[in-house]
């Protein structure tokens, strides 16, 4: 029987993607790799809170995927007869390839959050492409961690600890997850059996209030340096792994600081996942900025239209009426990643393009602004 234990969880996913090489599943599929776009059937939708669901698919032609833990896809449905694209971290656990799972909270006002509770069922399809993001303890080996959510932040984190869980790795969890009341808390149940069955984990909730539940003996209020501190008197030993709202992401980083933490051993997820959830803005640049205008063309339909050189391609094209494929705003997903076949741009991006695809001519539209005239290949 292969075994991973007594080894950082960094060390024990290596392990586990090697065990799982697809040249070791024969006629069980091949693999679903990085940046490739799939059709994803949906195999059984769950209750988790009032108001979230989780998704479990597979993929149609039965290859596995494979990722980190952490990381997210972006999927594609097709919503009032438009393709709207959208990040959703993977809450399920890389160690289980072939069924894999995004955990959603519906938004008031959101256009996939609420369509995905509204109309997707079992047996439904939809497009994919990823997996991609660099919010992993890949890279960052540690026996000992501490994982801080609040919210549907807590997806990254479960994928986190079921992978430590499946591997039974030797390790020193503490799980702090926030929430509004006992009800709104995500993966309660799970998280109770799995801190029973692991002699490392331990799961504290902090509710903002009680709700409707009567008996709450774990902490209320909001987390600050007092309450971690009790609570997890050996924080500053701990590897961090932080992800939630900004707000909540921006106050754990303040009282850590007050602490004196070593930020070489913090991380949070790379952009604010409730703006994903919402529409992106598009950016209104001030009439006293706008002193370069630029011409960008659309090969494909050969239309044309101007755009400030303070204002990203992305916006510009979208206000001019153009179709473009988009999700995080934010240069994290790769979804905007368009061919630039004439011009420069200043592109400024949060991991979600590699060199080789710069390279290539790609660029990601969403952080790049135009520094001349473009042809871009849409």
């Amino acid at each position: 029987m292969t075994t991973f234990e007594n080894l950082p969880l960094a060390e024990n996913i290596d392990a586990v993607q090697r065990f799982t090489d697809p040249m070791t599943w024969g006629a069980c599929g091949s693999q679903w790799n990085s940046g490739e776009q799939k059709t994803l059937q949906c195999c059984a939708v769950r209750q988790e809170t009032h108001d979230v669901r989780t998704f479990i698919f597979r993929c149609a032609d039965f290859s596995a995927l494979s990722f980190e833990p952490g990381q997210f896809i972006t999927i594609s449905p097709m919503i009032g007869g438009q393709t709207i694209a959208r990040c959703y971290t993977l809450s399920s656990s890389p160690t289980r390839p072939f069924a894999f799972s995004i955990t959603v909270k519906r938004v008031p006002g959101g256009a996939v959050s609420n369509w995905l509770h509204d109309n997707l069922k079992p047996g439904d399809n939809l497009r994919a492409s990823g997996p991609a993001g660099s919010f992993t303890p890949v890279g960052h080996p540690a026996a000992k961690l501490l994982y801080l959510s609040a919210g549907s932040g807590v997806t990254p984190l479960m994928s986190m600890t079921r992978t430590a869980a499946d591997m039974a790795g030797n390790l020193d969890i503490v799980f702090v997850h926030s929430a509004r009341t006992p009800a709104d808390i995500i993966f309660h149940e799970e998280l109770k059996r799995m801190q029973a069955g692991m002699t490392g984990l331990r799961v504290i909730h902090i509710c903002e209030g009680f709700g409707e539940t009567a008996e709450w003996r774990q902490p209320i209020g909001r987390l600050d340096l007092p309450l971690l501190s009790q609570q997890v008197p050996d924080f500053q030993e701990r590897e961090i792994f932080t992800c939630g709202p900004q707000g909540y992401m921006e106050a754990v980083k303040s009282l850590l600081r007050e602490a004196a933490f070593d930020f070489d051993h913090y991380h949070q997820e790379s952009f604010d996942i409730a703006v994903l959830n919402e529409d992106p803005l598009i950016e209104q640049p001030s009439l006293s900025e706008q002193q370069q205008v630029f011409t960008v063309t659309l090969s494909r339909s050969g239309r044309t239209f101007s755009m400030p050189g303070n204002q990203t391609v992305l916006s510009a094209a979208k206000k001019a009426g153009a179709i473009v494929p988009s999700s995080c705003s934010q240069g994290v997903c790769g979804t905007c990643k368009t061919a630039l076949l004439k011009g420069t741009v200043e592109m400024n991006h949060n991991g979600g393009i590699r060199q080789r695809e710069i390279d290539k001519g790609l660029r990601l539209l969403c952080c790049s602004k135009p520094t001349s005239d473009l042809v871009i290949d849409l």
